[in-house]
C-alpha cells in the first residue's frame, strides 16, 4: 500500500513533494530496482545528479512508472557538475543529463556547488535560466549556495533560485540561511538529513523516538517537515525506504521540538561548499 506524500509550492508555481528519495551513492547497477521500490511505496521524488553516476538507472525507473503513471505526478532532480560549470559546458552537460535519463523535460535543475575559486556560477546558472526559458527544465535552484552565493546570482541575474539544496540536519541547523531563504521565497531542501547516520544515535532523540513508537529516522524527518524542510533522505532496503516515508502520521510536540533544536551544534559531515571546487 503507496503513501500520499503532500506537496509544497515553489516561488515559480510548480509543486515539489515534501520528501522524496535521494540516490547519492546508490550503485549504478542497484538503482533502477530502489527506485522502482520508493515509487512503488509512494514517493514521487526522485533526485540525482551526474555526479553520482546512476542518473540512467533513475531514467530506467522513471520511464517504467511512467507506463501505468502520469508524468505530472513524477518529479525529477538532477545536477549539473563542478567540472561543467560555464554556460555552454552547462548545456552540454544537461543534453548528457537527459540523454541518460531518457526523459522530455527535466523537473527541477540545480547548480551542484557554487565552487566560489572558478568564479562560473553566474555562468553557469545563466545557462539554467536558458534551459528553464526553452521549456526544457521546469524550474531551476541551486545546492550548498551560502548566502553571498545567493546575493550575488540575485543581483547580477534578478533570477531568483526556487530551492537550495543545503547539508540540515539537528546537528547543522542553518538556521540564518533558512531565515534568508525564507525572506527570498527560496525552498530549503535537506540532503543528508540524518547527518548520514550519526544523528541517529543520539540519546535525545532516541528518548523521543521510544515515547512515540517511531523510529530515530522517522522523529528526524518528521522535525524537518515539521520545520517546513524538504528532504530527499537514501536508503538502501524495502524496510527503510518506505519507514522513511512513514512520517505523516503522527506529530512532534513543543517540548520534542525543543529538544531537538536544542542539538544544533554547527557540525557538518560534508564538505563545505567553500572548500569544493
Amino acid at each position: 500500500m503507496s503513501t500520499s506524500v503532500p506537496r509544497a509550492a515553489l516561488a515559480d508555481g510548480t509543486t515539489i513533494d515534501v520528501l522524496g528519495y535521494g540516490v547519492y551513492k546508490v550503485p549504478p547497477e542497484d538503482t533502477a530496482e530502489l527506485c522502482s521500490t520508493a515509487l512503488d511505496v509512494g514517493y514521487r521524488l526522485l533526485d540525482t545528479a551526474a555526479l553520482y553516476g546512476n542518473e540512467a538507472g533513475v531514467g530506467a525507473a522513471a520511464r517504467t512508472f511512467l507506463e501505468t503513471g502520469n508524468r505530472q505526478d513524477l518529479f525529477v532532480t538532477s545536477k549539473v557538475w563542478n567540472d561543467d560549470h560555464g554556460f555552454d559546458a552547462t548545456l552540454r552537460a544537461f543534453d548528457t543529463t537527459m540523454g541518460l535519463l531518457g526523459l522530455d523535460q527535466l523537473d527541477l535543475y540545480l547548480i551542484h556547488w557554487p565552487c566560489p575559486s572558478r568564479d562560473l556560477y553566474v555562468d553557469t546558472w545563466r545557462a539554467l535560466e536558458r534551459l528553464r526559458t526553452e521549456g526544457r527544465v521546469r524550474s531551476i535552484g541551486v545546492s550548498n549556495f551560502q548566502q553571498p552565493h545567493l546575493e550575488r546570482l540575485i543581483a547580477e541575474t534578478g533570477v531568483v533560485p526556487v530551492l537550495n539544496q543545503i547539508e540540515l540536519h539537528p546537528y547543522l541547523q542553518q538556521r540564518a540561511l533558512r531565515a534568508f531563504h525564507a525572506q527570498h521565497g527560496i525552498a530549503t531542501q535537506a540532503w543528508s538529513p540524518l547527518g548520514r547516520g550519526h544523528v541517529l544515535q543520539d540519546p535525545a532523540i532516541g528518548r523521543i523516538a521510544a515515547e512515540l513508537g517511531r523510529t530515530p529516522a522517522q522523529v528526524i524527518l518528521r522535525w524537518h517537515l515539521q520545520q517546513g524542510i524538504l528532504t530527499i533522505p537514501k536508503a538502501s532496503s524495502r524496510e527503510r525506504i518506505g519507514s522513511n516515508l512513514d512520517i505523516f502520521g503522527f506529530t512532534l510536540d513543543d517540548a520534542h521540538l525543543a529538544a531537538l533544536d536544542a542539538l544544533d551544534r554547527d557540525q557538518r559531515f560534508g564538505s563545505h561548499p567553500d572548500r569544493v571546487g
